[in-house]
């Protein structure tokens, strides 16, 4: 076995060996780059990097960029009239049932329906292309005649909200799936350069649920499914849409937490300037004390990493330091 010239000899995948010289010496292979081994592909994590991207085009990606549907509402010259709202006092404190976590269904959906309003209705006047994947002309949503005008008129707010409820009333959708379509539609309008108007606004708002509800959820939705509730549709028709949209968005369907939250506290501001507001109900006894059960096992449970975080000196031996890092869950 110690001779050289064994059949044994061993060779590392590195390495290769002439077929006349067994004993040649080995000549490693210079490492090829993406370039030339024809991989272009930008790795995730490349894409990820959000300094990397301009805020005010980035909203959907960025945590710290203003969402778009925000900044057209608050462009828009209608003056909504006054409520009276519920505030707190020593004695009652009120309360919405919707949190960043648990959102209301209801009432998500009434304000991301609000958010396509705003969208539509305070689009770009120079007019952007307009694909044809998402024109209702080339591909109508039903068998129904579509009419001549159906590019001039823009639809209201109660329209979306029926169009958006009964995909998820059928589908069985939840409040965050509607937070992520939002999110996923400005990005769409942000990648593709394009605006959502009266011609194209139902099928874009249909391939956004349709691309959220299966990134969402762990049962999504399937095409065919979807043909169901849309009975004119087709599952080629359903297919088609997805794909482009998927390619237009640069297949990127990464939410981050921070910015699901920011498009989560965006959509409670749209709902209070425009008196959709949450319903607010007293703290009940049975709440207080739920509440007060989840803090103390919240306590419980990170009481000893606390104690871990105060100890001034630990053994060299046994060098453990407890770091407090923000989740990611996308």
């Amino acid at each position: 076995m110690g001779n050289t010239t064994s059949c044994c000899v061993s060779s590392s995948p590195k390495h290769r060996r002439s077929n006349h010289s067994r004993l040649e010496p080995y000549r490693p292979e210079p490492e090829l780059s993406r370039e030339d081994t024809g991989c272009n592909l930008q790795h995730i994590s490349d894409r990820e990097n959000i300094d990397d991207l301009p805020m005010e085009y980035n909203p959907s990606d960025h945590p710290r960029a203003s969402t778009i549907f925000l900044s057209k509402s608050q462009t828009d010259g209608e003056l909504c009239s006054l409520l009276l709202r519920k505030y707190s006092s020593c004695s009652t404190i009120f309360l919405d049932d919707s949190t960043v976590s648990q959102p209301n269904l209801k009432y998500t959906i009434k304000c991301v329906a609000l958010a396509i309003y705003y969208h539509i209705k305070n689009r770009d006047i120079d007019g952007r292309m307009l694909l044809d994947i998402f024109d209702e002309k080339l591909h109508p949503l039903s068998k129904s005649e579509v009419p001549a005008d159906y590019d001039k008129h823009d639809p209201e707010q109660k329209q979306i909200y029926r169009f958006v409820r009964t995909l998820f009333s059928a589908a069985q959708l939840t409040a965050e799936c509607a937070i992520v379509t939002l999110v996923y539609l400005e990005r769409l309008l942000t990648y593709a350069e394009i605006d959502i108007c009266p011609a194209n606004w139902k099928r874009i708002v249909l391939g956004a649920i349709l691309l959220a509800s299966k990134v969402w959820d762990d049962q999504a939705v399937w095409n065919v499914d979807y043909c169901q509730i849309l009975k004119d549709i087709t599952v080629e028709d359903m297919n088609e849409l997805e794909r482009q949209f998927l390619e237009l968005l640069q297949f990127n369907i990464n939410v981050p937490s921070s910015v699901y939250a920011k498009y989560y506290f965006d959509l409670r501001s749209l709902a209070e300037a425009n008196n959709l507001s949450f319903p607010l109900e007293p703290l009940s006894r049975d709440k207080a004390q739920k509440l007060e059960a989840i803090s103390r096992l919240c306590d419980d449970k990170y009481k000893d990493l606390r104690k871990l975080a105060k100890k001034r000196s630990v053994s060299a031996d046994n060098l453990t330091v407890v770091r407090w890092c923000p989740a990611i869950i996308s």
